[in-house]
């Protein structure tokens, strides 16, 4: 009988992250700014935009954001926005990280979890490259050095084209 119960609860779960889903490529980026209530964010109507999930306990998080700012800083002027999202429980934690990185594009503290919950990142960091028309057009998960940078450069570089 446990195992009945738990088979139908995993098919009730399953069932509900595939009608409810993930972001994926191909799907619209949501309304960050109603997962996001009281966040300072940019306009990013028209923009190719990068959302990357970080957290400070996360050592990958750390070294991406060299690239990000490498990558704000070369094409903020072509139209590119990057916005961090920052996932600690403690405010103290995201904003020590944030003074320490000062990344020169936005950062954001999903205090109450809801866009981590929404997108349900599955690791740290993970990002989504959204194309001009506001739809995800990369997932990346994971930061693996120059040669993430590379495949964003690329990514961004035909989005921009666009």
């Amino acid at each position: 009988m446990k195992y009945i119960i738990s088979l139908v609860i995993t098919v009730c779960f399953s069932l509900t992250m595939i009608v409810a889903g993930e972001p994926a490529v191909g799907s619209a980026l949501p309304d960050l700014g109603s997962l996001l209530p009281g966040s300072a964010l940019p306009k990013t109507a028209g923009k190719v935009v990068l959302v990357d999930f970080w957290a400070s306990w996360c050592a990958p998080c750390k070294a991406s954001f060299a690239t990000m700012s490498r990558l704000h800083q070369k094409y903020a002027a072509q139209g590119l926005v990057i916005i961090g999202i920052g996932v600690d429980e403690e405010k103290e934690k995201f904003l020590s990280f944030a003074a320490k990185q000062q990344p020169g594009f936005t950062l954001v503290h999903d205090a109450g979890q809801a866009a981590a919950g929404f997108f349900n990142p599955p690791t740290m960091p993970t990002s989504y490259l959204v194309d001009r028309s506001g739809k995800i057009r990369h997932i990346h998960k994971g930061f693996k050095g120059a040669k993430t940078e590379a495949e964003y450069t690329a990514e961004i570089e035909e989005l921009l084209s666009k």
